[in-house]
């Protein structure tokens, strides 16, 4: 079925070129969604037709017509900003995600292979565990190791990789880098894309819980920004139930738009 928004049509070559912009698990759930996108530009550009907006673009990348739908929201949707008890209930509720990340100081000697090569994988453990039981007799010469046989540029350093914090290392040298006690040699080699790491950790400096005040401009930004997609999604609804639509479903609503 063709798909119309009012009785303009929206091609299928358009959705195809759209699709690219809708990365999902099946073609299928790509198109539809590129086809969704298509029809809410249509509406609000329609919506902005009737109503006499037009946007002039504010950058070379903005297109006249994202600059339309842009003046469009302006005009229809206005959210409050965010008063102290909202931020300070939100604070309240969500005291984790306000905490100074946990700081690792760290040092490591890698012996590089492939996920897919079983050989090179099987030789990196074998000199892994070899330099981790040199190690646990003389700890004193992880630097001299890490230079020697390292193929990570933090050799240069003695195998020092700095001050490290959660999501800057990948999963598997993560998993063990923040299980390990502060001074303390890993006593297994440590498995990851790379290959297979000698790891110690020389120092932990824990996170801090941080006050209201710091993150009070934080917190109004997010539930702003909250607000104006919820309008946002409601405005579309609206637009959506007074519309003529054929060729795809948008949830519609039949009250108007709540500020």
């Amino acid at each position: 079925m063709s798909i119309t928004v009012n009785g303009i049509a929206i091609p299928d070559a358009a959705v195809d070129q759209e699709v690219q912009y809708h990365p999902a698990p099946t073609l299928d759930e790509a198109r539809a969604s590129a086809a969704q996108a298509l029809v809410v530009r249509q509406l609000l550009l329609q919506e902005a037709a009737r109503l006499g907006v037009a946007g002039t673009p504010e950058t070379d990348d903005e297109t006249a017509e994202e600059a339309t739908v842009r003046a469009l929201l302006a005009q229809a949707i206005t959210v409050p900003d965010a008063d102290e008890a909202a931020c300070r209930r939100y604070f309240d509720n969500n005291a984790a995600k306000f905490r100074s990340p946990d700081i690792y100081e760290a040092a490591h000697i890698l012996f590089p292979a492939s996920p897919d090569d079983e050989d090179a994988r099987r030789d990196a453990k074998q000199k892994a565990l070899d330099t981790i039981q040199i190690l646990v007799d003389a700890p004193e010469r992880f630097a001299e190791l890490a230079r020697a046989l390292s193929a990570c540029p933090s050799k240069e350093q003695g195998g020092s990789l700095g001050q490290i914090t959660r999501g800057q290392t990948v999963p598997e040298f993560e998993t063990f880098l923040v299980h390990l006690l502060p001074g303390t040699l890993c006593p297994v080699p440590v498995p990851t894309p790379f290959g297979y790491h000698v790891l110690r950790l020389d120092r932990r400096i824990d996170g801090r819980d941080l006050p209201f005040d710091i993150v009070r401009p934080r917190i109004a930004d997010y539930l702003h920004e909250a607000s104006w997609r919820r309008a946002v999604h409601q405005y579309i609804q609206v637009l959506a139930g007074r519309a003529d639509l054929t060729g795809v479903t948008i949830d519609a609503a039949a009250s108007p738009l709540v500020q």
